[in-house]
């Protein structure tokens, strides 16, 4: 008997109108547009769900159809991880070929130095290059002693000038205490700040003079010998390439060998290019550097030479002509000091 309710309701007509009420239509044509309307404007089937059993089943059949995923969906994801692996794969490859790279020059390098030491390998050398370099560092083993010489020099004047300082504020303390002795106090405190206030000009001069002997020997030097350093390492690269280039053009002339013969000598002709193209740069660097020491150096020392000779002839005004011929600018007391706000 239930069978028979069961198929009497599933044969059933439910006439449906447009707002989802269950009524009569008058007519069938407002069916027929209903049905296109659904059609046409129909659920989103990523959105709808399938339904386990027939009407009227409980929820635990409904499976939503989103969740259903596709073989190509797997796929996808499963290429882009074998992709990602492969790439990983490859970069690894490059890290340890590059390690494989560098511990084989090392190698090389390191057995060339100890061949040069013991006397048993070649080097390259140029003459003229290296008698150069020799003076290049000879002479800013010199410039950096006149460089530490002239910064005791300004250490001990500065001293000497906060002592004029004091000295002649005591003496015009003493002139304003001392009615007797108070015209002796006087120009002697007149004398200690003068020559305090052309203490700080030739100060101002030797600060300069020091700071450009600092940038010559610090900076411009430094960079060149730098330079140099490199020079030398290519150099003793190019000559390890060298020695292994030598050895396996004496040894046998098989496939194998043969191909080792090819490699070093494309190894070799890289490193010959790098040790010319940095003994090229070395030249042009050594030849600028010695012009700009030229050029700075008679500056430096016009400027040293005029104001020492200005500053102990007792000449205030060449001394100040000095420091505007080079266009010095001397900083106002206290300027170096922080201001309040900058103190909170």
């Amino acid at each position: 008997m239930a069978d028979g309710i069961m198929s009497k309701a599933a044969t059933m007509e439910i006439p449906i109108s447009s707002n989802g009420d269950t009524r009569t239509l008058p007519e069938d044509d407002g069916l027929e547009q209903d049905l296109q309307q659904v059609m046409v404007s129909g659920p989103n089937l990523n959105e709808t769900s399938i339904v386990s059993g027939g009407y009227g089943g409980t929820a635990e059949g409904i499976i939503p159809t989103g969740s259903i995923k596709g073989p190509s969906m797997h796929h996808s994801s499963s290429s882009s991880s074998v992709a990602a692996e492969d790439t990983s794969r490859g970069v690894a490859a490059d890290k340890l070929e590059n390690v494989k790279k560098w511990g084989l020059s090392t190698y090389k390098c390191t057995k060339q130095m100890i061949s040069e030491r013991f006397g048993r390998g070649s080097r390259t050398v140029d003459l003229e290059l290296e008698a150069q370099i020799e003076l290049l560092r000879d002479t800013k083993s010199k410039y950096e002693n006149v460089l530490r010489l002239a910064r005791a020099l300004t250490n001990h004047f500065y001293n000497m000038v906060q002592t004029q300082h004091s000295l002649g504020d005591t003496f015009a303390d003493l002139s304003q205490k001392s009615p007797e002795l108070r015209d002796e106090f006087g120009y002697n405190a007149e004398t200690q700040k003068l020559l305090c206030k052309n203490g700080e000009t030739l100060l101002g001069a030797i600060n300069f003079f020091v700071s450009s002997i600092n940038t010559l020997v610090n900076k411009t030097m430094e960079d060149t010998l730098m330079t140099i350093k490199m020079y030398e390492n290519a150099r003793l690269e190019y000559d390890a390439y060298r020695s292994d280039l030598e050895e396996l053009s004496l040894g046998p002339r098989d496939a194998a060998a043969v191909a080792r013969l090819d490699a070093a000598q494309q190894q070799y002709q890289v490193q010959k290019d790098r040790y010319e193209r940095l003994r090229s740069d070395v030249t042009i660097k050594l030849k600028f550097l010695e012009e700009n020491k030229v050029k700075v150096m008679h500056k430096q020392l016009l400027l040293f030479h005029n104001a020492i000779s200005a500053y102990f002839a007792g000449n205030q005004q060449q001394l100040a002509q000095t420091l505007q011929q080079f266009n010095i600018k001397l900083k106002p007391p206290g300027a170096d000091k922080p201001s309040w706000l900058e103190e909170q």
